[in-house]
């Protein structure tokens, strides 16, 4: 399963940007990725929304969102242009890492695929970059103009029809977009590049691909999408995108976790996972995540911190009893605790003195199933209070705080 999370960051001259989170639920991402949507698309296109989702489902936290002046993000498209799409997957990529997610992977479609190349330069962390359908000149959009460029050379700005959807452009906006050194660019990506392409792509012709995979040094790979379109619109190609994205990207991803190691054994690791509240848990053979219920604000992505509390001491209890059980050679069939938590008032504390804080009380009630005397219940009852999480509990504890970065 995946979960999907409204994501906003500042862009580079401060305008705030919409974007979407997708992320697996249940285990930690196997990395990040930024994906650069199709020029004038948004987050909400459909090769952004399905390549994002099946990545997500393959393991890997990926960011859409709108460029400047599209969808729901601030500022003025018409000024906009191909360097402010750089600048904002840039800045996006710092509000990924912010959220303690670094960004691996860049993935772009259409001419978000160019921006990708050239804003890989400007993101140490990115490890590999893919392009989709993208094309080699930045200025090939222009080719869908037509008349109006000479209109806005002359007058400064003008409106241009793409799609039955009306867009205003400035000079500025076709400036930005021309004599990008977009082959130096590849020459110098130093990192694996995927070049994906439809060969009967009508608006970014294939040869597109070629231009870009000849300008690029290796490590770098082709893979033709076969009987798709531009947008990725027929049913499979987005999928099929992303899973060939997936599996060029694995041996990339696993040289960062075995860079960074595991959680050693004994210790438990936290980490944000983004939204409010929600933590990746990972000690070193098991990954969760922990959250807050909704009515806390959080998304119930997983269990909460007194859950977690409560289950700890559910399973050791339960886990003493069964041992001792067995070593007494008891009849016991299956072991059910029930857990809860709960403050009381300091008056109800005899030991607390008068404005203290509250008492912390944990109830546990404990059911015992098998043939078992009246004597070796009550036992199992004593023993229940001997399981090492108890006694943890229970007993002087000290939590040591120290900083590690």
């Amino acid at each position: 399963m995946i979960g999907t999370e409204k994501f906003t960051f500042t862009g580079a001259k401060g305008q705030q940007l919409d974007g979407r989170l997708e992320k697996p639920l249940y285990h930690r991402p196997r990395g990040a990725a930024l994906f650069a949507h199709c020029f004038t698309c948004t987050k909400q296109s459909h090769a952004a929304t399905r390549i994002s989702a099946a990545l997500a489902a393959s393991g890997l936290a990926v960011l859409r969102f709108d460029f400047t002046g599209l969808g729901g993000s601030d500022g003025d498209f018409a000024n906009a242009g191909f360097v402010s799409n750089v600048e904002d997957l840039a800045a996006a990529a710092s509000a990924l890492d912010a959220a303690g997610l670094t960004p691996t992977l860049l993935i772009g479609h259409s001419l978000g695929g160019a921006a990708a190349i050239a804003a890989a330069h400007h993101i140490p962390q990115v490890l590999g970059v893919a392009t989709i359908n993208a094309p080699f000149d930045t200025a090939h959009v222009f080719e869908h103009f037509g008349d109006c460029i000479e209109k806005i050379e002359d007058e400064g700005e003008g409106n241009i029809t793409l799609a039955g959807r009306t867009f205003r452009i400035t000079r500025d906006f076709l400036e930005q977009g021309r004599n990008q050194p977009q082959s130096q660019r590849l020459r110098k990506l130093d990192r694996p590049l995927l070049v994906l392409h439809a060969p009967l792509d009508e608006i970014v012709g294939v040869d597109n691909a070629r231009d870009i995979f000849e300008a690029a040094r290796h490590p770098k790979s082709f893979v033709a999408l076969d009987g798709a379109d531009h947008l990725l619109t027929r049913p499979g190609s987005a999928e099929y995108a992303a899973a060939m994205i997936a599996a060029w990207a694995t041996p990339i991803l696993k040289d960062v976790v075995d860079q960074a190691g595991g959680t050693p054994e004994g210790m438990v690791e936290v980490s944000t996972a983004g939204g409010k509240f929600a933590q990746w848990v990972r000690t070193s053979s098991h990954a969760f995540i922990a959250d807050e219920p909704r009515s806390f604000g959080g998304r119930d992505d997983g269990p909460t911190p007194y859950d977690l509390l409560l289950a700890s001491l559910g399973t050791c209890t339960a886990m003493t009893l069964q041992m001792y059980a067995e070593r007494k050679k008891i009849a016991l069939e299956n072991v059910r605790v029930e857990l809860a938590h709960s403050r009381e008032h300091a008056k109800d504390c005899e030991s607390c003195e008068e404005g203290g804080e509250p008492l912390q009380v944990i109830t546990r009630a404990i059911e015992l199933t098998g043939d078992l005397t009246d004597a070796q219940r009550a036992r199992m009852l004593e023993i229940a209070d001997m399981c090492p999480v108890h006694r943890t509990l229970s007993g002087r504890l000290e939590i040591r705080t120290s900083k590690t970065g």
